[in-house]
Order: structure tokens, then C-alpha cells, then sequence
């Protein structure tokens, strides 16, 4: 067995127990290795200690858990393992930036621990190949785009540090903010139907420490208003990932985050191939019936 299956095993493990205590030293044994190693070996994989790592996993669970009305705040904290309602909501609080009665007034999206699918580190797919990993199924592709395809719709400007943690550190979302303008404005302002294709794409910034993201809807080119944002999708050849998971926030949440650290840090690497500076995600629709979607990513040599 390689290292990384050991601990996958042992994360596995964790989310199947996240409502128990779980001891190092019964996680280290799953994986054969002293307790020292062990962490020192799940820190490297998974880029967090396994406190942290537990701490966080729950915390995703509580969201879920939250929205349920007819639990009470004290129950789920128990459920988790927390002492007192006072210890989870402090803890609810140091990670999403709300309190757990504050949350669940007034729900938003946040940022949370997603479970690693470490085998993702470790496959090179072949183009045309799908490949059936917990929760995802993910295929690479191949395709010329003839002809640029037009986009309007919002963009704003995000710090750098949450592209980097995104799908790792916890907090709100501040995406959900954009796309939720952007489909208030769809329609009245943006003159867009209700089934358009939808765009979101990240890109770099003018401003040093900073990245922008475009969330928009196929457009005519010649009908785009000059006070619009826009985005010109380029003629060329594209690596295309395509994926599906359970649900829109899986997909949104989990799969898109693992997609993305797939194709930049192992597919493309391992392939020998650069893509240029923009990233873009293709969504038939942003319903909560969507449960697939496509990044893009134009080939520069």
C-alpha cells in the first residue's frame, strides 16, 4: 500500500466518525505508523495537522446540520462533540467569522474543509478516460473553439489569499455575493434570458495582491453595452475538464476546487503543457438541479 492510501484510509475514517472522539493514536495504528510520523505524514499530504484538519471537517458538518430547524443549536454541538454551546458557538465563530444562531438566521455560503481525495495527487488520467472518485466523476478533454464566444455580466476584485485557500480555509464566500447580484441583474439590467450558459472566470489583477473573477451570461457581441463588464472567451484550443457530483453545492464547493488542483498541480505539469492566464468555469445554469459543469483552459503551446 503507498503512504497516501494509509491515509486516506484514516481520513475516511474521520469523516465516517466526525460525531465521536477520535484518538491520533488510533488513526496512527490504521496507518502503521507511530504517532509522530503519522502526523508529520498527514500534515504533508493534506496540508493540515490533524487536529486542525478534524476541527474543520466538523465545523463543515455544522453547516449542513444548522440549517435543519428542528435542531437545537445544543444538540448539534453534542452531536459533534463539543462540551457546551458556548465552546461550539466560539469555535463557529473563530471559523466562519458568525456565530451558529447568527448563521442560521441568515444563511449564506461559506468556505469550508473539503475532504481530500488523495488519489487525485497520484492518477494521470488519459484524455477521454473518466474518472469515478468519491462523490466526483471527472474526464479531460480536448476541444478547438472556432470562434470566441461573448459574455457580459459583474466582475470584482479578491484578494489573493482566498484563491489560494480556496476549498481549504474557512470564512464566508464572498463569490456567493457576486453571483447572487449578477442574477438579481440578469435579467432588468443585463437584458439576459432566464437559460443563458453561464461564465465564471478567474484572472489575474492589475493590482499586486489581488485577482478578479467575471461572473456572467452568453452575450451577442455586437449588443454589448460599453458601462457593461464583459468577456471575450478566445478562439483556440482548450483543455477541457468536465465533472459531475451529487449536487450544485458539492459541485461548486468540492468538486470544482478539487478539479482545478488537479488539472494545475498534477495533469498539466505531468503533461508538459502551459495554459494562459485566465481560468474559466462553464455552467449550463446555476440551479440547484445543476450537477455538472466544465473549466477551460486555453493552451499556449
Amino acid at each position: 500500500m503507498h503512504a497516501w492510501e494509509q491515509i486516506q484510509e484514516t481520513i475516511d475514517f474521520i469523516e465516517d466518525h466526525l460525531t465521536e472522539e477520535i484518538e491520533i493514536e488510533k488513526l496512527a495504528g490504521m496507518a502503521a505508523l507511530s504517532p509522530f510520523y503519522f502526523q508529520r505524514l498527514f500534515s504533508r499530504l493534506v496540508k493540515k495537522p490533524v487536529a486542525e484538519y478534524i476541527r474543520l471537517r466538523r465545523m463543515a458538518k455544522a453547516t449542513e446540520a444548522l440549517l435543519q430547524a428542528d435542531q437545537r443549536v445544543l444538540d448539534i454541538a453534542l452531536e459533534l462533540g463539543f462540551s457546551s454551546h458556548e465552546n461550539f458557538s466560539r469555535t463557529f465563530k473563530d471559523t466562519f467569522g458568525m456565530t451558529p444562531s447568527e448563521y442560521r438566521k441568515n444563511p449564506t455560503a461559506l468556505n469550508y474543509m473539503t475532504k481530500p481525495e488523495l488519489l487525485l495527487n497520484y492518477v494521470l488520467l488519459d484524455e477521454g478516460v473518466p474518472l469515478i472518485t468519491e462523490g466526483i466523476v471527472l474526464e479531460i478533454n480536448r476541444q478547438k473553439l472556432r470562434e470566441p464566444a461573448f459574455f457580459v455580466g459583474l466582475e470584482k476584485k479578491l484578494p489573493v489569499q482566498f484563491l489560494n485557500g480556496l476549498g481549504t480555509e474557512s470564512g464566508a464566500d464572498p463569490l456567493d455575493t457576486l453571483w447572487r447580484d449578477f442574477h438579481r441583474q440578469k435579467g432588468a439590467v443585463l437584458g439576459l434570458p432566464d437559460d443563458v450558459e453561464e461564465i465564471g472566470v478567474t484572472y489575474p489583477c492589475s493590482e499586486e495582491g489581488y485577482f478578479c473573477y467575471f461572473a456572467g451570461g452568453t452575450a451577442q457581441a455586437a449588443v454589448i453595452p460599453e458601462n457593461i463588464s464583459s468577456w471575450e472567451l478566445p478562439q483556440g484550443d482548450y483543455i477541457v475538464c468536465s465533472f459531475e457530483a451529487e449536487n450544485f453545492k458539492e459541485l461548486v464547493m468540492d468538486a470544482l476546487y478539487k478539479a482545478q488542483q488537479y488539472l494545475y498541480q498534477v495533469w498539466l505539469p505531468n503533461k508538459n503543457l502551459s495554459t494562459d492566464f485566465f481560468c474559466a468555469e462553464r455552467y449550463s445554469s446555476h440551479s440547484p438541479e445543476t450537477t455538472s459543469m466544465e473549466v477551460w483552459l486555453k493552451l499556449t503551446n
